[in-house]
């Protein structure tokens, strides 16, 4: 069992509790029990591996906190104090009188995604401390996340920063979960509006570098993007790395040439990263994982290695940590990519969680490898593969 804790005396507080045991339902109650380690708690949310039964989980979280409001989700790996880890369950608890929390669920979102942002981004009415988040937790098997993103910013503008993950299921790609309450979800989209006493501070960075010229998106649908300046999508992206012939026509050389040099998109905010990876059509010659795409943009390809994205995290901690304007930090959630875990490698993603604690020192900090992060300080899109992002709490 992995415990971590910090307080500010009366107001606010964060916890997080791990449990290894393979029992669901004691994991759920253990972690929970060591995470909640402060008055009046707020809400739970839980990062359980995606071989754990999810009504069992649910259950021992009820046994543990009855009544307190839980979310949560399955991963593609737990994050946490100790380092990343695989088949736990990882619990956050956050309470205190200078906290609040308000939830809610849009479902049957495929078709819908902007719609569905919209929805949850409501709950945000409900809290009216000064310093605010909306959290959102997706399905990460279903497209065109950053039209979530959309509909929330279309509902909140960009007075309230968003944060988040969608959910991932140990990369089986056949059905991850999310958690609200004794619900077991999919399709789906929660909303935790939190709002604090003091700051809250959100920060993303990837840690991969454009290569050569831009090029012109000149048809994409759905995710996919099918021509870049008028040419096949997957023949240009190849040829401006200079891949090797096999991945051309072997899906697994595809995909392993792929996994580190994502496809960049510019936004104003910067070029943003987009994993290549998990949706592979050599026949078609599109390229794509699922994010939005828009024709018209700029494209780059990226490259990047592990000390490159080690530096990311540091900068990501860094940035958020600062953004508390001085408040002494309570804790941190930490959202990474499922894809630079592939690339880390299990050595890797041990040194990544290293820097992580180094960052976090005694405080708390939790979170899980995911399908997509979820970061919008300013503009309207926020939706991000391949990087890591980071709530600070104060």
């Amino acid at each position: 069992m992995d415990v971590s804790s910090e307080q500010e005396p009366g107001r606010r507080w964060m916890g997080v509790g791990r449990s290894h045991a393979a029992d669901s339902r004691p994991a759920a109650a253990q972690a929970a029990r060591f995470a909640l380690t402060g008055p009046d708690p707020k809400l739970l949310i839980v990062f359980a591996a995606i071989t754990h039964d999810p009504q069992a989980v649910l259950a021992g979280l009820a046994e543990a906190a009855p009544g307190v409001p839980v979310v949560g989700c399955t991963t593609h790996g737990e994050i946490g104090p100790g380092g990343p880890a695989d088949g736990t369950i990882t619990v956050a608890a956050i309470g205190g009188a200078g906290f609040q929390v308000q939830t809610t669920v849009a479902r049957d979102v495929t078709g819908r995604q902007g719609d569905a942002g919209f929805e949850v981004a409501a709950c945000v009415d409900r809290v009216d401390l000064p310093h605010k988040v909306l959290m959102l937790l997706t399905d990460g098997l279903v497209r065109d996340q950053e039209s979530i993103v959309r509909g929330c910013y279309r509902a909140l503008g960009a007075a309230v920063p968003l944060f988040g993950g969608a959910a991932a299921d140990g990369w089986r790609m056949s059905g991850a979960y999310l958690f609200k309450d004794g619900q077991v979800l999919t399709d789906a989209v929660i909303g935790v509006a939190l709002a604090s006493e003091a700051p809250l501070s959100v920060a993303v960075k990837h840690g991969w570098r454009t290569v050569g010229q831009p090029m012109i998106v000149t048809r994409s649908l759905d995710g996919r993007v099918y021509t870049l300046d008028d040419r096949p999508a997957l023949d240009v992206y190849l040829e401006r790395l200079d891949a090797p012939p096999e991945a051309y026509t072997d899906p697994a050389a595809f995909t392993a040439f792929a996994l580190p040099r994502p496809l960049g998109v510019q936004r104003r905010s910067g070029v943003e990263a987009r994993n290549l990876s998990t949706e592979v059509d050599l026949a078609g010659k599109s390229i794509g994982g699922g994010g939005a795409i828009d024709p018209g943009g700029l494209t780059w390809v990226m490259t990047g290695d592990e000390e490159s994205i080690l530096e990311a995290t540091d900068d990501a901690c860094r940035d958020a940590l600062s953004g508390l304007d001085g408040h002494p930090p309570l804790g941190m959630l930490t959202f990474s990519c499922a894809a630079i875990r592939a690339v880390l490698g299990d050595d890797g993603i041990q040194r990544e969680g290293q820097h992580l604690d180094r960052w976090a020192g005694s405080r708390p900090y939790a979170g899980f490898y995911t399908y997509g992060e979820i970061a919008r300080t300013h503009g309207i899109d926020g939706f991000h593969n391949q990087t890591l992002a980071v709530l600070a709490l104060s």
